[in-house]
């Protein structure tokens, strides 16, 4: 006698597989995981090659020599300024910027100092205590055992200059020296310091 019932049971047996450790891995999949690993360096490689091209061209490491921007940056330290922010008029210089140029009596000389006065600005020191359009300026960056007691009479910045000092005002050559700092000997701005390790950070 026909069994619809048993046929239909039959029908619906289910087939259980293979454990999963049995089941054949399809040709090339090694391939695959190698080429993924090969993309995975590549992406690697580029992305190492960019940020050195960025580094080289948009900043550059320099090292500081000499006291006169501590306690802000000190001797041997090693910082990175960016080449391309005044260049092409990224930023515009700032007061309290920590910039370097090429110093204006020895072009082949590199420094590194503070922006106090911007194009037409008037400033004096008296006493030590600096004073820009008649204002006294506030510099939380001079401790007052570095600030010197020296006076310089009022003078007007010229257009397209700047007037630099450096933070340790007992031991640096600045403008109160040799003058304001004309624009196109600026070249960069301080903005990282990489060494040592215990001061890395960025610069404000």
């Amino acid at each position: 006698m026909y069994d619809d019932h048993s046929e239909k049971r039959a029908s619906e047996e289910v087939v259980t597989p293979a454990p999963q450790e049995s089941v054949p891995v399809p040709h090339g999949t090694e391939r695959s995981a190698f080429a993924s690993t090969l993309f995975w360096l590549r992406d690697l490689m580029l992305s190492v090659v960019i940020a050195i091209v960025v580094i080289l061209f948009l900043y550059q490491p320099v090292k500081v020599e000499g006291t006169s921007m501590m306690p802000s940056l000190i001797d041997q330290e090693r910082i990175f300024i960016n080449k391309f922010l005044y260049k092409f008029g990224i930023g515009e210089i700032q007061r309290g910027d920590m910039v370097v140029f090429y110093y204006p009596a020895d072009p082949s000389k590199s420094y590194i100092k503070r922006v106090i006065g911007l194009p037409g600005d008037s400033v004096a020191v008296e006493d030590g205590v600096v004073f820009v359009n008649a204002k006294r300026l506030e510099e939380g960056y001079v401790p007052d055992e570095y600030r010197d007691r020296q006076s310089m009479p009022l003078i007007r910045v010229p257009p397209d200059q700047y007037f630099v000092l450096g933070d340790h005002r007992s031991s640096s050559n600045d403008s109160r020296s040799w003058g304001p700092v004309p624009r196109p000997y600026i070249y960069g701005k301080a903005v990282f310091v990489y060494w040592p390790i215990e001061k890395m950070g960025i610069l404000h």
